[in-house]
C-alpha cells in the first residue's frame, strides 16, 4: 500500500491509518557538537517546531517544575535551549504549570513559582518569566467545549487558553493512578485549574491497606479535605469526604493507599484524555511536543522525592502529535532493560511491559487507545532518529 507524506501537516498516511511523525535524539555524545543541549537545538530545527511559531506569538512552554525534594524534573538547562530557539522564532516564551489540587509547596501561585525557582527555574537560568496559569488560588479558568462521552466541558487554565501558542515539555515516568505519565497527562492534569483536576479524579476513590500501613500521617497531613482520619494507628478514609484528589497515594511512603480499580481505572483515563483533548482545543497546529524520557522514576514529580530510575535513560523526543509521541516513549522504554534494584518488580527483559510491571492494577494503554478514538492523535508513528 503507498505511503503519502505530508510535510506540512507532519504524518504519514497509509491507506486510512496515520502515522504521525516522531522525532528523536539519543543521548551518546563524544564531542561538544552532541551534549544534550546541541542535540536539543537540532531536534527543535529537524522536528519543525518553527511551523506552529508566529511572530510576537505568546508561547507557553508547559512543563512541571518539580515538587520541592524531586530532583527528576525537566534540567532548566534543557528548558533554556527550548526557550532561546523559541525566541530565535520571534515569539514571546513564558514557562507555566497550574497549581496543584493535593496540598504541597505548588498549592498555590506564590509557593509554586518559589519552588520553581528553588528547583533552578529562575530567568537568569531559563531566560523566561514563570507565569502560574491558573491564577493565584487555581479561579483563573475557561470553559471548553467539548462534547465528548465524558465532559461536555473541560475547565482549562485561564493563561494556557489564551497563550497564542504552546509547546508542551514533559518529563516520562510512572504513575501510581495512571500509570505513566507523558504528554497526555501534562496536558490533561497539567493544563486543568483545581477543579478540572477533582472531577477528573471524582470517580478514584482510594483505600487503605492496613497490614501496609504504619500509622505515619502522612496522609492525613496532606489531605486537602481532612477525610482521614487514624484509628488504632490506621489510617481510615471517609468517602463521603474524599474528592479522589489522589494526594494521600502519592504522599504514602509504603504505597498503602490504593485506587479501588475494578471500575474507576479506565475511567480515569478516559477523563485525562478528554482534558487533554480540550487543552489544545482551541490551538490546532500551534502546539508542539518534547518528551524527556530520561530518569524515568517510578513515580510522578508530584511526590517530594526521586526514587531510582527504572530503565537507563533513553533520549529526548519531538512531535505535534501527543498520542504518538507517547506511545513512541513507551515502545523505547519497554526496550531496555529494566534496572535491577529498583521499583520495577517484574518486565525487566527488553520488549517487556514496564509500566505494566510498576502498576499492574493499571492499563497505562487505555489513555493512547481512548486518545486516538477522540481525535487527539494517532497511535500509529514513524520513529526518526536525528543525527
Amino acid at each position: 500500500m503507498d505511503i503519502l507524506k505530508d510535510e506540512s501537516r507532519n504524518y504519514l498516511q497509509e491507506g486510512d491509518r496515520v502515522a504521525s511523525k516522531v522525532y528523536f535524539v539519543n543521548l551518546r555524545a563524544r564531542s561538544k557538537k552532541d551534549n544534550i543541549p546541541n542535540k536539543i537545538q537540532r531536534l527543535f530545527d529537524k522536528a519543525g517546531i518553527k511551523e506552529i511559531l508566529s511572530n510576537d506569538d505568546l508561547t507557553a512552554i508547559k512543563l512541571h517544575f518539580g515538587e520541592k525534594g524531586s530532583s527528576a524534573f525537566i534540567h532548566p538547562i534543557f528548558v533554556r535551549q527550548i526557550v532561546d530557539k523559541a525566541k530565535e522564532c520571534g515569539v514571546k516564551p513564558f514557562l507555566t504549570d497550574t497549581n496543584t489540587l493535593y496540598t504541597g509547596s505548588r498549592t498555590n501561585s506564590v509557593t509554586h513559582i518559589q519552588t520553581a525557582i528553588e528547583n533552578g527555574f529562575a530567568y537568569a537560568v531559563v531566560n523566561a518569566p514563570i507565569i502560574i496559569a491558573d491564577g493565584i488560588y487555581s479561579k483563573n479558568s475557561v470553559e471548553v467545549k467539548i462534547d465528548k462521552n465524558h465532559f461536555e466541558t473541560v475547565k482549562i487554565a485561564g493563561d494556557i487558553y489564551y497563550s497564542n501558542s504552546m509547546i508542551v515539555l514533559s518529563h516520562v515516568k510512572g504513575h501510581g493512578m495512571a500509570g505513566f505519565g507523558g504528554a497526555i497527562k501534562n496536558l490533561a492534569m497539567g493544563c486543568a485549574t483545581a477543579a478540572g483536576k477533582q472531577i477528573q479524579h471524582s470517580d478514584a476513590k482510594p483505600k487503605v491497606i492496613s497490614k501496609k500501613c504504619v500509622g505515619c500521617k502522612l496522609c492525613v497531613k496532606h489531605c486537602p479535605v481532612e477525610a482521614i482520619e487514624m484509628a488504632d494507628n490506621k489510617a481510615v478514609i471517609d468517602k463521603d469526604k474524599c474528592i479522589g484528589c489522589g494526594e494521600c497515594i502519592t504522599i504514602c511512603p509504603k504505597r498503602a493507599i490504593q485506587i479501588q480499580w475494578e471500575t474507576d481505572s479506565d475511567v480515569f483515563l478516559e477523563k485525562m484524555a478528554e482534558y487533554a483533548y480540550g487543552a489544545v482545543k482551541n490551538k490546532e497546529g500551534k502546539v508542539a511536543y518534547f518528551n524527556f524520557v530520561m530518569n524515568v522514576t517510578p513515580m510522578c514529580d508530584c511526590v517530594p522525592w526521586s526514587d531510582v530510575p527504572i530503565v537507563n535513560d533513553v533520549g529526548i523526543l519531538a512531535s505535534f502529535d501527543p498520542v504518538a509521541i507517547d506511545k513512541a516513549s513507551i515502545d523505547l522504554i519497554n526496550e531496555q532493560i529494566g534496572i535491577k534494584n529498583s521499583d520495577l518488580k517484574e518486565g525487566h527483559k527488553p520488549g517487556e511491559d514496564k509500566f505494566h510491571g510498576l502498576h499492574p492494577q493499571v492499563d497505562a494503554n487505555r489513555i493512547l487507545e481512548y486518545g486516538e478514538a477522540i481525535g487527539l492523535g494517532s497511535v500509529n508513528y514513524e520513529l526518526i532518529e536525528i543525527k
